[in-house]
């Protein structure tokens, strides 16, 4: 197979989608040939047999229009772009998008020699403009959207696309005979346990990833800890993520406003936007992760979580299938911080032979269903079909 991917980003310093980098080279170990098609590239390490083409948004004379949509469903620019504030004016909004559209059809065409399948990462504008062109000339399209909203945008892209995949099943909510289930890609050769001792300690360490956004609902987390401190249980809080947009950047200065109303600036941490490939010192120190995200999608970062033998703790629907037996157990409703806090008290109640089992539990659901090389394998496969 010569294979197209058309990405966000080509970068493995990214904070969001630094994981990408691994899915592509573990689709090199597949195709007889990679094209990557990104709209911005930054660092990267990837075998021969992969070429990368941006599409130019790392250029510095670029002016910076189209904040990086990390609610991949809310992206209304034509094309979606990295983080970075609004500058300019119209004039130059227009140019930037013009160059990005026509280096988009550049590559698409004058590599097409090169590719005979093209796989489009959750953003469904590039099958909307590349999708008559790619079945024109034989090309078979392969979506992958996993989030739970469906914009009308997402059914013309259905319609164009041959096959779609996604982790879950309320990853995609369109009724679709092209849906393929088929889990998330985390690499469990990095993400392990390092140690049971960092598990085991008098302060409850506790990690949640994403980024700062309502969707995330970091308030609820913040009323739990507030609950619990004052049981006196020692806590330490670590929120991990940037905020890419203006409305972002007012929404975690008035969670920062919160934390210090209601004094626990010592208890909960706002450590920032952390390389997705650097977050596994964070989870290997921790004894739970903690989720209050309502998106409806499967969340990479619990996964990568769960591969670290952690505990997790969420609200979110999508994980009910993905945990199974565990659901009870380790779900709670959104928004419920009460309920939150309980779990969490129950979490650091538990004897360190039951962590220790639940985490390889964890592990082996992780390992059995949402591994980055079966998933890639499983892509492959249904590509190749």
């Amino acid at each position: 197979m010569k294979l197209l991917i058309l990405t966000q980003k080509a970068d493995i310093n990214d904070d969001v989608l630094g994981f990408m980098h691994g899915w592509i080279k573990e689709f090199s170990k597949h195709c007889e040939s990679v094209i990557v098609v990104c709209l911005q590239k930054g660092e990267y390490d990837l075998p021969d047999n992969i070429k990368v083409l941006s599409l130019g948004k790392e250029e510095k004379n670029n002016f910076q229009f189209f904040p990086l949509q990390r609610d991949h469903a809310k992206a209304v620019a034509i094309f979606p772009a990295s983080a970075g504030p609004r500058q300019g004016g119209g004039n130059f909004q227009l140019l930037n998008k013009i160059k990005y559209f026509l280096n988009f059809f550049k590559y698409i065409w004058q590599e097409r020699k090169n590719y005979d399948t093209v796989f489009v990462h959750m953003n469904k504008e590039y099958v909307i403009l590349g999708g008559f062109l790619w079945r024109i000339l034989g090309k078979k399209i392969g979506l992958w959207y996993a989030h739970g909203h469906a914009p009308f945008s997402l059914k013309i892209a259905e319609k164009l696309a041959h096959i779609i995949f996604t982790s879950t099943k309320s990853g995609f909510r369109l009724p679709s005979k092209k849906v393929n289930i088929v889990g998330q890609g985390i690499d469990i050769d990095k993400f392990k346990i390092e140690s049971l001792k960092l598990k085991v300690n008098d302060k409850l360490k506790i990690i949640t990833v994403g980024r700062i956004s309502p969707v995330k609902d970091y308030e609820t987390l913040i009323k739990a800890i507030e609950l619990l401190k004052k049981e006196n249980i020692d806590l330490q809080v670590d929120i991990i993520g940037g905020a890419g947009l203006s409305e972002q950047e007012k929404y975690l200065s008035d969670l920062k406003k919160i934390v210090l109303e209601k004094k626990l600036d010592n208890v909960i941490n706002f450590v920032g936007a952390v390389p997705n490939k650097d977050i596994i010192n964070y989870l290997q120190s921790a004894n739970l992760f903690v989720n209050m995200s309502s998106t409806g999608s499967l969340d990479k970062a619990m996964v990568e979580a769960m591969a670290c033998e952690l505990p997790i703790l969420t609200c979110n629907e999508a994980m009910k299938d993905v945990l199974g037996e565990f659901q009870d157990l380790l779900m709670y409703d959104k928004g419920d911080y009460k309920g939150l806090a309980q779990k969490i008290n129950m979490i650091k109640g538990m004897e360190v032979s039951e962590i220790e089992n639940l985490g390889k539990k964890l592990r082996e659901i992780v390992e059995n269903n949402h591994s980055q090389e079966g998933l890639i394998k499983k892509i492959i496969n249904v590509l190749n079909k």
